[in-house]
């Protein structure tokens, strides 16, 4: 059953890299500050660095306008108007700029916690360079300029980087922590009771959680890499997902298999361990896989990359992959354990 749904979520995954365009070109793709909107015929992207940009800091007011098919557009006339959202007054504008591509970005110190308006105005003509249009009453209208013009919301706070932080800290360590609890209280219980196999159950309960923890950290980072491509995020959760699924179904049939175990039937023995072999060679080969393509990616550019470079090496990927090479060698060692014990329950009942 594992290895249908991932054929699925595989086929679907290339149906949609076949047919999405590229999205936004950040460096990462942001939580917060962040918005998309038509601007004539272009469609604009918006993002502070950082995203949780608090007062008189300098920050980076980052624009992506492309086509309509998503691609790059070039030698676009521009102007940044940056409005305080509480009192309408124009706090800065940027002149109108001539940007070789479409991704440019402008700098500016938010002088109070609020909320802001930041106008971006891109030129239908060519646009008379290094001038300012006067200050507007209406943000969105055009009047007097020869131009398309789009409004992006957002918010300057103290501290607000902190709270989401810990919050998508406690989402990842939150279920684990739980679902690892679970587990240790399942098997300190089944110890004490004399019904577990130190060696075996041991590797279980380790390479379950060292899954689970794998996914969830893909599961944490996705969003980040939708800038560049939203198949890398599609990706990315589907590969947390099945990791996920590895996991949990493996907990499943160690559980089922110690029931039926009692029964010293050497039919369930057998049965249990050709259905094992399938879900470890399921979890084996998917981990191989997500290990093979992120050495690819942070050595040559990745499939579909828009800006043709290799993918940095972060933290959050260190920690992935730790996590996936650590249960390639747990699975390994797994399959070992749960073969000598079969052979072991054969001589002992057969």
């Amino acid at each position: 059953m594992p290895v249908k749904v991932a054929a699925l979520v595989a086929i679907s995954f290339l149906l949609v890299v076949a047919s999405a365009p590229a999205y936004a070109h950040f460096e990462h793709f942001t939580h917060y500050n962040n918005r998309g909107d038509w601007i004539g015929p272009y469609y604009a992207y918006e993002a502070l660095e950082p995203e949780y940009a608090g007062p008189a800091e300098p920050v980076a007011i980052m624009f992506s306008v492309q086509d309509q098919d998503g691609h790059d557009t070039y030698n676009i006339d521009a102007m940044v108007e940056v409005y305080s959202a509480e009192s309408g007054e124009r706090l800065k504008a940027f002149p109108w700029t001539r940007e070789d591509v479409g991704d440019f970005k402008v700098f500016y110190n938010f002088p109070n916690v609020g909320n802001y308006q930041i106008v971006l105005s891109v030129s239908r003509d060519a646009a008379n360079l290094n001038s300012i249009d006067p200050p507007r009453t209406t943000m969105s209208g055009t009047t007097g300029c020869n131009c398309y013009r789009t409004i992006f919301n957002v918010s300057i706070t103290n501290g607000f980087g902190t709270i989401w932080t810990a919050t998508m800290l406690a989402a990842v360590v939150g279920p684990l922590a739980v679902f690892g609890g679970v587990l240790a209280w399942n098997y300190s219980s089944r110890r004490k009771n004399g019904g577990v196999g130190s060696r075996v159950e041991t590797a279980r309960y380790v390479i379950m959680l060292a899954a689970i923890a794998g996914g969830l950290v893909h599961l944490a980072v996705y969003s980040e890499h939708a800038s560049l491509r939203i198949e890398y995020s599609i990706f990315l959760i589907t590969a947390g997902g099945m990791q996920i699924v590895y996991g949990v179904v493996y907990t499943l049939l160690a559980l089922t298999g110690e029931v039926k175990g009692r029964e010293f039937s050497v039919q369930v023995a057998r049965r249990y361990y050709r259905e094992s072999v399938k879900v470890n060679i399921f979890g084996l080969i998917g981990t191989g896989i997500l290990l093979g393509l992120y050495a690819y990616a942070i050595i040559f550019p990745p499939p579909l990359s828009p800006n043709n470079q290799p993918e940095d090496v972060d933290a959050a990927g260190i920690i992935a992959k730790s996590i996936e090479l650590f249960t390639v060698i747990g699975i390994i060692y797994l399959m070992k354990l749960e073969k000598q014990r079969l052979q072991s329950f054969l001589r002992e009942h057969v």
